[in-house]
């Protein structure tokens, strides 16, 4: 959020982190999952890392040093498969509206990650809130942050009735802080009512 408000709006991460992660423990697994999750509504979505356990080098030169373990999305085990699997084939749902972000971003210095208080300056409350983030000016994206997390508190900003995006029945008045479910395959995000976001969700 900071690097976008100090008008740098192409951030990302290396989902996973770049060092460290042993793609056979169920904790980094755990981790993955979340992160990859977190980054489906970063400006830019990027696995990297060198994960382990390494192998042995496979040639002369630089084909000497050793290589990292797979990294692919169907390295992570049959129960984080799936998930990525949704959130990887949501990206690609979610292009015409990220396309609109990025246009915005090039000619108007626009952040395609926000602060709350970008879209709703108005709300005291949203100038609190660190833990949470604006993708773009409809979704609204509140990351799983701590491991085993089942639950956990969402501002939604007032000015706005919000749409669980990924249960459609749900919908809730902005102003309140609600408390939801954050079960492994999903993170909580929610949608302004009423919104075209140019793709099926």
């Amino acid at each position: 959020q900071n690097m976008g408000l100090a008008g740098i709006p192409w951030w990302t991460t290396d989902i996973g982190g770049f060092h460290g992660g042993y793609t056979e423990h169920e904790d980094f697994r755990e981790l993955f999952v979340r992160w990859f999750q977190f980054g489906t509504f970063c400006p830019v979505m990027r696995v990297h890392g060198d994960r382990e356990p390494h192998r042995p080098g496979i040639g002369d030169g630089g084909g000497m040093m050793v290589a990292g373990a797979d990294n692919e999305i169907w390295s992570y085990g049959e129960k984080a498969y799936p998930i990525l699997t949704k959130f990887h084939a949501l990206r690609y749902r979610m292009q015409p509206y990220i396309k609109r972000l990025m246009q915005e971003a090039h000619a108007f210095g626009t952040p395609v990650m926000r602060t709350l208080f970008f879209n709703f300056p108005e709300d005291k409350k949203a100038w609190d809130i660190e833990d949470q983030f604006m993708f773009g000016g409809d979704i609204l994206v509140a990351p799983v942050l701590y491991a085993g997390q089942e639950k956990r508190s969402v501002y939604l900003p007032e000015g706005a009735r919000w749409v669980d995006f990924f249960d459609k029945s749900k919908v809730y008045e902005g102003g309140q802080t609600i408390e939801v479910d954050t079960p492994f395959d999903t993170i909580p995000v929610f949608a302004r009512e009423g919104v075209d976001l140019g793709f099926d969700w």
